[in-house]
């Protein structure tokens, strides 16, 4: 029987190093892999090596920034707990909401991708009651898997990074033997627009290290190991992603036209058995992606609940497993809700959108907090932090600006629902001392 918030055991913290530089890298090994190097060929072509290299800087200004705020704090929440500790329970609250949602937005599409590429195997899983059973299967075991505890999901999550490095390793490895040097042209370099589209689906495809700092509560050292993992997995997924696009860019002719790029290369430079082989592991990829977010997501409730900012029994934690099962199950349903009806790409740029405005939130924390007295100690110190802070706002600020007039409308109201949950437990009676 599952104990009441009040009387709920702590959150065990049973996430190691290696365990939680694994659940940065599974969580960013995502979905873009799978589908970008072909959208953003197609945006910008050879120049998307740019782009990259773009990107990439931006994160690493961004994940500085994340590796010394978070190091003032060990508990659950990543950027919530960051921002209403920094800028007040309201814009706390604000991030809170909006990560959790594009969490679930982002399970969501990629389950959506699961299917997409499982239905190569069999047809009838593209639609009707196969789809829908899949998607419910997914839903229904990972939330078991996370229900029965951490540190039993956290050696599974590993697993699920070991596979996924290996497999996309060897497809880049092997595919660099088979790149043709002629196939990379430099016509004139691309207008803002195009450029400007294909670094901001990159940030999504970087994306990651911020969910991974959500369940900081269940890691151990987390002072020291969230920073210290952030830049090892990144320069890790960085290396990796590079490689996949001169992989694809130098070997499959018709890149622009291809919707499973890594599959196709796969079979241009190892024959069908590769194409087929690169498929399998983009279901792991997936799946793995899917894990990584049913951890996380659930997490980021709890922290809320648990600073009174939404209902209590959300951070009820289960008293023999010691996870936050009320949390996992509300997050569970939503995204099998959304995961039945909604699509894959305008969630993936919405996402990222939503990413950026925290990740400006974040970046800015960190002069706020060396200027606070009251505020943790850091164990991790950033060189010139000012002005990495002050660069890491101003990209993202000039990434916010591309977003279309729907995709800005869609994010103020989901701004605006929040305003309202927010107003309404403000005005709950509170609890008496």
């Amino acid at each position: 029987m599952a104990s009441t918030p009040t009387t709920s055991p702590v959150l065990l913290r049973g996430i190691g190093r290696f365990d939680f530089i694994a659940l940065i890298i599974n969580i960013t090994i995502g979905a873009g892999i799978l589908g970008l190097p072909a959208k953003l060929y197609t945006l910008v072509g050879s120049w998307s090596l740019l782009a990259y290299g773009v990107s990439g800087i931006i994160v690493t200004l961004i994940i500085l920034c994340f590796a010394e705020v978070s190091s003032r704090f060990s508990g659950t929440g990543g950027p919530y707990l960051y921002t209403r500790r920094t800028f007040g329970p309201l814009i706390g609250f604000e991030v809170g909401w909006l990560f959790w949602l594009s969490r679930v937005a982002a399970f969501a599409s990629i389950c959506n991708l699961f299917i997409s590429y499982a239905a190569l195997f069999r047809p009838q899983l593209a639609s009707g009651w196969e789809r829908a059973g899949v998607i419910t299967a997914l839903v229904l075991g990972l939330s078991l898997l996370n229900y029965v505890g951490v540190k039993r999901s956290a050696r599974i999550n590993t697993l699920f990074t070991l596979a996924k490095l290996g497999a996309i390793g060897l497809f880049a490895a092997v595919g660099l033997f088979f790149v043709k040097t002629e196939t990379f042209t430099w016509p004139p370099f691309p207008a803002y627009s195009p450029f400007s589209q294909s670094v901001l689906l990159l940030i999504f495809t970087f994306s990651g290290f911020d969910v991974a700092t959500i369940p900081s509560g269940e890691v151990q050292q987390p002072q020291r190991t969230v920073p210290i993992s952030l830049l090892i997995a990144i320069g890790t997924v960085a290396l990796l992603f590079m490689a996949v696009q001169v992989v694809c860019i130098g070997t499959l002719p018709n890149l622009t036209q291809s919707e499973r790029p890594l599959a196709d290369a796969a079979t241009q430079f190892m024959g069908p058995v590769g194409g087929w082989v690169i498929t399998a592991v983009a279901l792991l990829t997936a799946m793995g992606t899917l894990h990584a977010l049913m951890l996380t997501g659930p997490r980021l409730l709890f922290a809320m609940a648990e600073q009174g900012q939404l209902p209590s029994w959300l951070a009820s934690t289960h008293s023999r497993f010691r996870t936050p099962y009320v949390a996992i199950f509300v997050t569970a349903a939503l995204q099998l809700l959304l995961a039945i009806t909604g699509t894959f790409l305008y969630a993936l740029t919405l996402s990222t959108l939503i990413r950026l405005a925290y990740f400006a939130l974040v970046s800015a924390a960190l002069p706020v907090l060396r200027l606070r007295t009251d505020a943790p100690p850091a164990q991790f110190h950033v060189a010139g932090g000012w002005l990495i802070s002050g660069l890491a706002v101003v990209f993202c600020g000039w990434l916010l600006s591309n977003s279309s007039a729907v995709e800005a409308r869609d994010v103020s109201i989901a701004i605006g629902v929040g305003l309202l949950i927010f107003a309404l437990m403000q005005r709950r009676p509170k609890p008496r001392q």
